[in-house]
């Protein structure tokens, strides 16, 4: 394990009490987080930090589409700033107002590398690889969580939360799989006195999701004993790269599927009925909630 690395020996480390393993996201999934994170954090920082301000309208749109109401929502701060400035780039409505959008080619570099995902890992990389756009990438990314910090407390998680970890917490070894910066997780989760129910935290400082239940999980609980509830395909892509099931919170009907999840999910997957046609059902009703294509292109 490298040293940059280093801190997701937690998950590594972890032993099992119980038979079973569950992964919860957090954004979006646990907590109702993810509109006020983008739409009050995250966009008014993009467009000031990357010189947006005479296409703030479109910029908006592009980064509410891919980190709230697309097949990319979730996804790691990084590559979605990168879809976000592609996007507008491509945008008619920007060309026409000759507006120069940021290419990012050493962010582009920096997603490329094995580096972690995360400002201490950017950090890092830029160690290595000194550049002025990483300065102010690393600026944005810093703005972005003080923002955040300053802004988003107060939350609560989902109603059936709580109620679903309850039921869990003598039954199943959970852990948070995110790739929010760890400060946050912490204080959110330590905010509403439920961390108390997970073994572990992870953020992006302890790498991907499907590396957070390949270190925890993967040789330590049968596949079918391994459940990862998200909110996005990057949380079904991380059950799916370690043969894990999955149980979706459906964006914009997560009070219902949690309710599903407490009263009937967490039933089956405890009596191993979960896996086939009733997970196949849950994730057909997932995808056809996230386009692919924005709705400036339809």
């Amino acid at each position: 394990m490298t040293e940059v690395h280093e801190a997701a020996r937690p998950l590594l480390e972890l032993k099992p009490r119980y038979d079973f393993f569950i992964g919860i996201d957090s954004d979006g999934c646990a907590f109702d987080t993810m509109e006020i994170k983008h739409k009050e954090c995250f966009c008014p920082n993009i467009i000031k930090h990357w010189g947006l301000q005479p296409v703030s309208k479109y910029a908006r749109e592009a980064a509410e589409f891919v980190n709230l109401y697309s097949k990319w929502r979730g996804t790691n701060r990084w590559p979605a700033l990168v879809m976000v400035l592609d996007l507008l780039r491509e945008r008619p409505e920007v060309i026409a107002r000759h507006v120069e959008i940021p290419q990012v080619p050493r962010i582009r570099e920096f997603i490329a590398s094995p580096f972690p995902k995360s400002n201490d890992g950017l950090r890092a990389y830029m160690a290595e690889h000194p550049d002025p756009e990483l300065d102010r990438a690393l600026a944005w990314s810093l703005a972005v969580n003080a923002t955040i910090a300053d802004m988003v407390h107060g939350i609560p998680p989902f109603p059936y939360v709580r109620e679903s970890l309850e039921a869990l917490f003598d039954k199943a070894d959970m852990i948070v799989v995110s790739q929010t910066p760890n400060e946050a997780l912490e204080r959110e989760w330590k905010e509403h006195g439920i961390d108390r129910y997970v073994r572990v935290i992870a953020g992006q400082e302890m790498g991907t999701k499907s590396e957070h239940i390949r270190l925890a999980a993967q040789g330590k609980y049968a596949p079918h004993h391994m459940l990862m509830i998200g909110d996005a395909p990057g949380d079904l892509k991380a059950a799916r790269d370690n043969n894990a099931l999955f149980f979706p919170i459906n964006p914009g009907h997560e009070e219902e599927s949690w309710q599903r999840f407490y009263e009937e999910g967490l039933h089956k997957f405890l009596a191993e009925e979960y896996a086939g046609e009733y997970e196949a059902q849950l994730i057909a009703e997932f995808d056809k909630l996230l386009p692919e294509v924005p709705p400036w292109k339809r």
